[in-house]
């Protein structure tokens, strides 16, 4: 009887380590993006986008966006994948004869692992250089074998009736 009580507080203790253990989860680690490296990149992207924009090739903005990208334009329902996106800025391109183009601004950034989220603004000049109209958008980036790809964005307009 002695023997059998001095295995079972040992037994208990080992079975009790082994059921914590299972119940909790391993701490995952989350690589820390800097936002003051990546900061610039993004903005060269947001430049890119509006040169190829205001060059109107619309293959070169849709570089910008991944295969698998949703966008969530001004006033239009949203375009899901590269290609309709690519399609739907073709058109975009097409229509406008107004000289008009967008200046983009990084606002404000913030992410970790593969993952960023932007907030920016964005204008929209005439062709003397003149401000017509402004808002902001929202672009959330994936890193993608080394390099950042927009996979969602939304825009909105500051004064919706222009």
């Amino acid at each position: 009887m002695i023997m059998k009580s001095k295995f079972q507080l040992p037994l208990l203790i080992i079975l009790l380590t082994l059921f914590f253990a299972a119940c909790t989860t391993a701490a995952t680690e989350t690589k820390t993006v800097d936002i003051e490296k990546i900061k610039p990149t993004i903005q060269a992207m947001e430049d890119a986008f509006a040169a190829a924009e205001k060059a109107k090739d619309a293959a070169a903005v849709a570089v910008y966006y991944a295969e698998d990208a949703t966008s969530y334009p001004r006033g239009k329902a949203p375009k899901m994948g590269n290609a309709a996106i690519k399609e739907d800025i073709a058109k975009n391109i097409a229509e406008d004869t107004s000289g008009n183009y967008n200046v983009y601004k990084v606002v404000d950034l913030f992410g970790e692992g593969n993952m960023l989220v932007e907030i920016g603004s964005w204008t929209k000049m005439n062709a003397a250089g003149t401000a017509v109209d402004n808002g902001h958008y929202m672009s959330y980036f994936e890193n993608r074998n080394g390099k950042y790809v927009c996979v969602r964005d939304m825009s909105v307009a500051s004064n919706p009736t222009k």
